[in-house]
């Protein structure tokens, strides 16, 4: 073995993390730990169903956020949460002082915080992969026993500090920018309850000027304005005809989208092409409306815009093509609540809800002359430029987080 080679290696192995601030890159390696070392866990008693929650008074903590408030607390300084039993075991929470949390999570403290700063200890945590603890066959859950000797390098309580300091800026960051996607996501449902008529009613609550005059909106059945299409039964695919990226077409399932209507594929089914080019008819383009007919997340649509890649759908999912109605238009009607409701009243129950194409035509609609569902249509698409602009700007920053978590802690070969 050369030497180089060598002393590359022996930096390899030392627990050193890639990125450092300059005051601490001659403070030589971190202590060689286990998260035990630094950090205890509490359990709690609290039952969902056995407490009256309030809106006021000392929040009580579920596995994503407040559930409500109670008239005592349990911790009095601030915590970590751990999702310990259910769907979401693993997941982790900064909590506040004063606080409590249900029985299925666990309450993560320093073991002296003078020594091992909880910010810290919280984003070191965020490292460890708590999936490879998992266990359960019904209701999955991990215990502190499970993960306290995940190994962890451990800096002086001055670099943890600034370690912490730094990501907890970026965090705070991240949640100003949530705060405004919040905001805008807000203005857009106040926008959609005044530019469309409520229930029972032909005209909207408030109309841009030139159309004031324009009288009442017209009736309609949906299956007039649109061509409906979903893949047919003996069109269907197996496992076998599931591809890797790169060897196929997209199949979209309702998993890619979100619950505002927004197109995320970073995790897709993709299948071969000759699937894909089976079934022209629900190859999807720009301007069509797809709709979830089938699953819990039935009444789900998502406006089609900016593919990246070809994409077709999955059997969950019906396309919605606009024949005799604005594009984007055609979106928003069917995302309102008008439409939404006849959707919730037409679903047709048992073990998978499922919607049918012939229903679907039915639905009544109430439309504007082309101008006005134009001018309608503008203005909220101006709308939903900002907020993929906002939603953006979050994903960016979150990748900037990962990346410098990456960086600033030391990988340790288990």
């Amino acid at each position: 073995m050369k030497f180089q080679d060598w002393q590359h290696m022996s930096k390899e192995n030392k627990l050193i993390p890639e990125l450092r601030f300059p005051e601490y890159e001659n403070e030589g390696e971190w202590d060689d730990k286990t998260l035990e070392f630094v950090a205890n866990s509490e359990s709690s008693s609290l039952a969902l169903n056995k407490i009256e929650l309030k809106e006021k008074g000392y929040p009580v903590y579920g596995a994503d956020s407040i559930v409500g408030y109670i008239d005592e607390y349990q911790q009095d300084e601030k915590y970590i949460s751990v999702v310990k039993d259910g769907s979401g075991v693993g997941r982790l929470n900064l909590c506040q002082p004063k606080s409590s949390i249900l029985g299925t999570l666990a309450c993560i403290k320093s073991r002296d915080l003078e020594k091992f700063n909880l910010d810290w200890i919280y984003y070191q945590m965020n490292t460890i992969d708590f999936s490879s603890y998992k266990k359960g066959s019904g209701i999955p859950h991990i215990y502190f026993s499970d993960y306290k000797n995940e190994p962890i390098g451990v800096p002086q309580p001055k670099e943890q500090q600034k370690i912490a300091s730094c990501l907890s800026s970026i965090d705070e960051l991240i949640a100003a920018h949530s705060e405004k996607l919040n905001a805008l996501k807000d203005h857009k449902k106040g926008l959609m309850q005044n530019l469309f008529p409520q229930e029972g009613l032909n005209v909207p609550n408030h109309r841009f000027p030139e159309f004031e005059k324009d009288g009442e909106w017209s009736k309609a059945a949906l299956g007039e304005l649109i061509d409906i299409k979903g893949r047919i039964g003996y069109r269907g695919y197996t496992r076998n005809d599931i591809v890797s990226k790169g060897e196929g077409a997209i199949s979209m399932s309702p998993s890619n989208i979100d619950d505002f209507g927004y197109l995320n594929f970073e995790k897709s089914t993709y299948i071969t092409w000759e699937k894909y080019e089976e079934s022209p008819e629900i190859m999807l383009e720009e301007g069509f409306t797809v709709l979830v007919k089938t699953g819990s997340s039935f009444g789900k649509a998502a406006y089609i815009t900016k593919l990246k890649e070809k994409t077709t759908i999955n059997p969950q999912l019906v396309v919605l093509k606009p024949t005799n109605i604005n594009k984007r238009f055609l979106y928003l009607i069917v995302t309102n609540a008008s439409i939404q409701n006849q959707i919730n009243e037409t679903v047709v129950g048992g073990a998978i809800p499922t919607l049918s194409q012939d229903s679907i035509s039915k639905f009544n609609v109430f439309v504007p002359e082309p101008e006005e569902q134009k001018k309608i249509a503008s203005c909220l698409s101006a709308l939903d430029e900002l907020i993929t602009a906002q939603s953006e700007k979050i994903e960016q920053l979150q990748k900037h987080k990962k990346g410098l978590m990456q960086g600033l802690f030391p990988k340790i070969n288990k």
